[in-house]
């Protein structure tokens, strides 16, 4: 990676920017894409942007297609906001840690936010609107809600559907969810922006702990943002 590169990708990372440096393996040629600009002397077409614009988009690192180009994805880590400080939580925000997220755990109940394996994450001890404001969720953001509370729950969610968040969740019963739904559509949400929102969270492997339930939500998010499921 010859140095202008170099001080980009290292710009990028900076400023929590997704960038992908694009090499020739044949002529060792470069380039970096960020955005719609493109740095360097590497020729690509607008086939192979949009391809590498893909492999942005999913943080997918590899050769395109089966060319002699190698796309390298640098970016910020992929963040998960979680909503209650409750049991699942203790047990999902390690696991989302160790599986590359950035956790950040809102919940205005200071006890609960600071105590046990919570005191180990960044922990936002505010209501979930005003937390959800602090945090600005992104296209690199999924947000989970545990609590059950509406009074928590539902600001969170609002928040989340009007950003871009790649995966949103909420953990309760069907029938918990449907009074949800009800709820948000109340508050002007369309049946398509609902339909953003993974709930019960989890995918259905039938979970009865809470780090059965965490496993769900966890790999719910990854199916997600790897395109294996909506």
């Amino acid at each position: 990676m010859n140095a202008l590169i170099f001080q980009l990708v290292l710009e990028a990372i900076e400023s929590k920017r997704t960038v992908a440096v694009v090499t020739d393996t044949d002529t060792g040629g470069q380039c970096i894409l960020d955005g719609e600009k493109k740095t360097g002397q590497l020729t690509l077409s607008d086939d192979q942007c949009a391809r590498i614009a893909d492999m942005i988009v999913s943080d997918r690192s590899g050769m395109l297609g089966e060319s002699n180009v190698f796309v390298r994805v640098y970016g910020p880590p992929l963040r998960m906001i979680v909503v209650g400080a409750v049991h699942i939580a203790q047990v999902l925000a390690p696991m989302a840690q160790l599986a590359g997220f950035d956790v950040t755990v809102i919940d205005p109940r200071e006890g609960f936010a600071t105590a046990g394996r919570m005191a180990d994450f960044d922990t936002v001890t505010m209501w979930p609107d005003e937390g959800m404001e602090l945090l600005k969720p992104d296209a690199r953001t999924a947000v989970v809600t545990l609590t059950h509370d509406p009074k928590l729950d539902d600001p969170a969610l609002q928040a989340a559907l009007k950003s871009d968040a790649f995966y949103i969740a909420s953990l309760g019963s069907t029938r918990t969810h449907a009074k949800r739904l009800q709820r948000l559509r109340s508050d002007g949400f369309s049946d398509e922006q609902l339909s953003r929102i993974h709930g019960p969270a989890g995918l259905n492997i039938k979970a009865l702990t809470p780090a059965e339930i965490a496993v769900s939500i966890l790999s719910q998010a990854v199916a997600v943002r790897r395109g294996a499921i909506t």
